[in-house]
Parts: C-alpha cells; sequence; structure tokens
C-alpha cells in the first residue's frame, strides 16, 4: 500500500500541493536511469487522486481549518477499491 502525505497551506490548497508532489515524483523518475516501482506507483496513486478527487469538498474542508490557525494533513492512500484511493484527513490542533 502507498501513502502520500500532503499539506495544504492558506497560500496552496490541497490540489496545488498534489500537482507539486506529482511534478516532483514525475521529475526524479525521468532523471533517474533506473525503474522505481514505488516511484511509479506514488505517480500513479497522484494520477488517479488529482483526476477524480472532488478539490472543492477537500478545499472547503482543509480551510475552515486552516483559518482556526490549525494544520491539516491530508493521507492519500492507494486501495484496490474504486477510485483507487482513500482519503484521511489529519487535523493538527495548536500547530
Amino acid at each position: 500500500m502507498i501513502e502520500i502525505r500532503l499539506e495544504p497551506s492558506l497560500a496552496d490548497c490541497i490540489e496545488t500541493i498534489a500537482k507539486r508532489e506529482y511534478e516532483r515524483v514525475l521529475g526524479i523518475l525521468l532523471k533517474e536511469d533506473r525503474e522505481d516501482r514505488q516511484l511509479e506507483e506514488e505517480l500513479e496513486l497522484l494520477r488517479v487522486f488529482l483526476e477524480s478527487a472532488d478539490f472543492g469538498q477537500l478545499r472547503s474542508l482543509s480551510e475552515d481549518l486552516l483559518l482556526d490557525g490549525r494544520r491539516v494533513e491530508f493521507i492519500v492512500r492507494s486501495t484496490d477499491k474504486p477510485p483507487g484511493y482513500e482519503i484521511e484527513v489529519k487535523d493538527h490542533r495548536g500547530a
């Protein structure tokens, strides 16, 4: 199971953070001269997440917490059930 942690802020929403992580992983894979199965799986998980997530709902959920001064972390995990991932939201109080 692959797990990716994404931490949005008031300046950068969850979609922006996910896109940056996708680009970062893709860049690493393109530079390497060998296969890296873990990174390939991370890239695929991010692709599916970016194509199917309801970012309006995720932004709404995180913005309220961020405006309250909390730190929010989205944990995206691969799964065999559609859409291919599950999301856990962690609200870090007092961060």
